[in-house]
């Protein structure tokens, strides 16, 4: 899901005050900030540290459209997403795998790709969530365990390892700092999103779920268009989605369609998983769009900051014509997006005269518009 609520920024939709959006993993941080995926695959044999087992991460070659076996496929095989496997009075005990800083020395704040190793025992499918239970004390009921903050799932259900056993959070750290004095106050630092950036390998973590279905990838038709639209963390579910396109072999999903990803940071060292969706440009250019709104580095047309609306208004004749044919449009990330997207999209249905109420309840009613917001 999209992110908590509260103080935090990385994963999900909180239950708390504090969840943030767990987005994650194309694996862009330090080990892996040079690797790519498929190709003639050489497989780099990493052991991430979990006490049982061995992760592969794969390097690339050569570019070829080679895709990475799954298992076990017996996963394709549910009718129904898994839901609320696990709830809040009884969670599941995981272990981390690893957390890796996956953002530059100049992006504002730190955000990492955290992996969990749940053993196949939470299954999940693309676009839906986790809840992560923080250790410690409930600060507003004493004596009460943490409440759980909803984070997205970053990869698939097959996870980085391709073994269903780990599923991949994208979590921005939150802080807070004093208005008046402009220092950090570490009284209000998000708590699960600390827990979460500051953990190591092997060690253990709650978890709840999975939850959501808002967010579940259509695969009905497989060359289906799919518009995606994400600022920071929020570009979790969608890392998800891309990778079952274009980075696995699922004999079940062979996708043909178009999947076009606007993505919303402050600046280059912000961008997220960016080597594995240019990786995906380079691959599938007739399947891949990816368009980039760095609001601390480009301007709009109007001479200010560059943000995802300004980039929907720059394609908007593409998209309106690709909503009108049945694509499929997502929107994750901050909640504070939503109203300058609306406004655009309203003011671009008037240019084409257009009623932009009548079409959005029209796209509600035909299961193409799919919004997480935190």
């Amino acid at each position: 899901m999209a992110s908590a609520l509260g103080a935090q920024v990385a994963a999900a939709v909180p239950i708390g005050t504090d969840g943030r959006h767990a987005r994650s993993s194309s694996l862009k941080g330090n080990n892996f900030r040079n690797s790519s995926w498929p190709g003639k695959l050489a497989w780099e044999h990493k052991t991430l540290q979990s006490r049982h087992m061995k992760v592969f991460c794969m390097s690339v070659q050569q570019a070829n459209r080679s895709k990475v076996a799954i298992k076990p496929l017996e996963l394709e095989n549910a009718k129904e997403p898994p839901l609320n496997l696990y709830r809040p009075k009884e969670p599941y005990t995981a272990s981390i795998v690893s957390v890796e800083r996956i953002v530059g020395p100049k992006a504002p704040g730190e955000t990492c790709h955290v992996v969990i190793d749940h053993g196949g025992n939470v299954p999940y499918w693309e676009g839906q969530s986790y809840g992560v239970i923080p250790p410690g004390e409930n600060p507003k009921k004493p004596g009460a365990p943490n409440t759980a903050r909803l984070y997205s799932i970053a990869s698939t259900r097959y996870g980085d390892s391709f073994d269903g056993r780990t599923a991949s959070l994208c979590v921005r750290r939150a802080v807070y700092y004093d208005p008046v004095t402009g220092k950090e106050d570490p009284s209000k630092k998000g708590i699960c999103s600390n827990f979460l950036c500051d953990s190591k390998p092997g060690d253990k973590i709650q978890i709840t779920g999975p939850s959501g279905k808002i967010m579940l990838l259509p695969e009905d038709d497989p060359n289906a268009t799919h518009i995606m639209i994400g600022t920071g963390t929020g570009v979790a579910p969608f890392r998800g989605y891309l990778r079952r396109m274009f980075m696995e072999d699922v004999p079940a999903f062979k996708f043909g369609g178009l999947a076009w990803l606007f993505l919303g940071v402050a600046n280059t060292d912000s961008l997220l998983y960016d080597e594995e969706f240019t990786d995906y440009l380079q691959q599938y250019p007739d399947n891949f769009r990816y368009d980039k709104a760095l609001s601390r580095e480009q301007q709009n047309k109007s001479g200010g900051k560059m943000y995802v609306q300004d980039k929907i208004e720059e394609y908007s004749d593409e998209i309106f014509k690709l909503l009108d044919g049945g694509a499929h449009i997502y929107f994750c990330g901050l909640k504070g997006m939503m109203p300058g997207i609306q406004d655009t999209l309203k003011r671009v249905a008037e240019q084409r005269g257009e009623s932009w109420d009548q079409k959005l309840s029209q796209l509600k009613k035909n299961k193409q518009w799919h919004v997480e917001v935190y």
